[in-house]
């Protein structure tokens, strides 16, 4: 049928890397949540769910509630900054859903975390946007070849989505 994407074949050992990544990225970011949210660990606790996934464990209700909760988080941060690690932290429990659909949409879950996290750093740097650039060049020297495979997979991620879009665009040219 015309206007449907094509199915891209993703093995349990390829989410698996992809969540590691992701949840590699956010774990860094999670510092400028807590130092937000001192008594907010439901960032935390999606980050621990992703690397739990990525270790071996089973995809299943723990993880979305994690990932649901850090959304909620963000929502209760007092900083933009904080709001940008809590989504993060969502992203990185959520790369463990990675759709085997080739969309061009899908690449924000292999790449979100690390923008999101690239973002937050900025935000609390005054928007230091160099801030950003090195922490995507520490997620490239991070990223397993397994991840840039999949990424491959996919179409280039769409335009639009602000500062965040453009550190995924950025990070996406990055490792193809």
């Amino acid at each position: 049928m015309t206007g449907e994407a094509s199915e891209i074949v993703l093995s349990k050992q390829d989410l698996r890397e992809v969540t590691a990544f992701a949840a590699a990225c956010a774990e860094v970011a999670l510092a400028i949540f807590e130092a937000d949210q001192p008594d907010d660990s439901r960032p935390r606790d999606a980050v621990g769910a992703a690397w739990e996934f990525a270790r071996g464990g089973e995809r299943g209700k723990s993880l979305r509630d994690t990932a649901s909760a850090a959304l909620k988080a963000a929502k209760n941060a007092g900083t933009s900054a904080a709001r940008e690690a809590a989504w993060a932290a969502m992203s990185a429990a959520g790369a463990a859903y990675l759709h085997p659909l080739a969309k061009a949409t899908q690449v924000k879950h292999i790449l979100g975390a690390a923008a999101y996290a690239a973002r937050a750093a900025e935000l609390a740097a005054g928007d230091d946007r160099s801030v950003g650039a090195e922490h995507l060049q520490r997620a490239v020297r991070r990223v397993h070849p397994v991840v840039v495979d999949v990424l491959r997979r996919f179409p280039a991620p769409p335009a639009g989505g602000g500062r965040v879009g453009e550190l995924i665009r950025t990070l996406d040219a990055d490792l193809r």
